[in-house]
C-alpha cells in the first residue's frame, strides 16, 4: 500500500501531537482526525483506517486510561511503539497579550502537564478540552481575547495562533509514549526485532492470587518494565492489571504466558513489538 494512501485515524486535530507521532511512526500516510477516541477505535476495526496512533502514557500524567480500557475490550493490537518529547506552548489570537488572559484551555492530560503554569497564575482557570490543537482551533476561530490554548509549536502554525510562552511543561524531561495499533490479534513483529510485549490480565480476589500471575515472570527471568491496575467496568472492586515485558516472542515468553492463563481469569496479549 502506497504510504499517501495508506488512512491512519488518530484522537485530535491535524497539529496535535498524535498527528506528529503518526507522520514520524508512518511517513507519508494520511492522517484522519477524530474527535473521540472510541471513533479512532471504530475505525481502525471497521477499516475505513488501516491504522491508529494513540497516547498511551506520559512521563508527566500517566496513563491514558480511556485508551489503556479500550485496548482490552476492542479486537485490535499493539504493532510498534514510539516516544515523542512534549514541548507545550501557550497560544492564542496574534495581539492578544499574556496578561490578558484568563482561561487556558487544552486536553485534560496536558493541563496535568503544566500543573506549575497555573500553581503560578493562579487568575488563570485551566479548561479541559477535547484536544491540545483543539483547543487552539477554537480560540482562534472565536476570536478569544481573554482565552488562550495548550499546544504544541506546529498547530500554532496550522491555525494561526501566536505563541505567547514557549515550553510550559513541568519538566523538560516530558515525553509521550504513542502505541501504533492495528485490527486483529496480537503478533510478533514481521522483522523479527520484537523485544517487548504488553498484555492484560486479571485474577480472582483472593490472597496470593497476583503474587501466583507475577511470579510465572520471576520464575523465568523476564523484567517488567511496568504493571499497572485499571477498574473493571461492572464488576465494583476488580481490576485488570496491565504488564510490559521486556520479553519478545520466544519460548520462555510463551510458557510464561501459558502458565499466566493457568492462575488467571483473562490474559490478553495486547501487542509484541520492538522497544522504542
Amino acid at each position: 500500500m502506497k504510504a499517501a494512501t495508506f488512512k491512519v485515524a488518530i484522537q485530535g486535530e491535524l497539529g496535535s501531537f498524535s498527528h506528529e507521532a503518526a507522520e514520524r511512526m508512518l511517513p507519508g500516510c494520511t492522517v484522519i482526525p477524530c474527535a473521540r477516541s472510541v471513533e479512532v477505535f471504530d475505525r481502525v476495526e471497521r477499516g475505513s483506517a488501516a491504522a491508529a496512533v494513540i497516547p498511551i502514557e506520559n512521563s508527566l500524567a500517566g496513563t491514558v486510561a480511556e485508551h489503556a480500557d479500550l485496548l482490552v475490550t476492542r479486537d485490535v493490537f499493539i504493532q510498534g511503539e514510539f516516544l515523542l518529547r512534549i514541548v507545550h506552548n501557550i497560544i492564542a489570537v496574534p495581539g492578544v497579550k499574556l496578561s490578558a488572559l484568563r482561561k487556558v484551555l487544552s486536553h485534560p492530560v496536558a493541563l496535568d502537564q503544566c500543573r506549575d503554569l497555573f500553581a503560578k497564575n493562579p487568575k488563570l482557570e485551566p479548561v479541559p478540552f477535547y484536544d491540545t490543537a483543539g483547543s487552539v482551533k477554537h480560540v482562534v476561530a472565536e476570536g478569544s481575547r481573554d482565552a488562550a490554548g495548550i499546544a504544541s509549536r506546529r498547530a500554532a502554525k496550522v491555525y494561526a495562533g501566536k505563541i505567547l510562552k514557549p515550553g510550559i511543561e513541568d519538566d523538560k524531561k516530558n515525553f509521550t509514549r504513542f502505541f501504533l495499533i492495528r485490527p486483529g490479534k496480537a503478533r510478533a513483529a514481521d522483522n523479527h526485532s520484537a523485544d517487548k510485549t504488553s498484555l492484560a490480565f486479571s485474577v480472582k480476589n483472593i490472597p496470593g492470587a497476583l503474587f501466583k500471575a507475577l511470579s510465572v515472570f520471576a520464575l523465568r527471568d523476564i523484567s517488567l518494565s511496568k504493571i499497572e491496575s485499571r477498574p473493571m467496568r461492572g464488576r465494583p472492586w476488580e481490576y485488570v492489571f496491565f504488564v510490559d515485558l521486556l520479553r519478545g516472542d520466544d519460548e520462555d515468553s510463551r510458557n510464561a504466558l501459558r502458565h499466566l492463563s493457568e492462575v488467571s481469569e483473562l490474559v490478553k496479549v495486547l501487542g509484541i513489538y520492538p522497544e522504542a
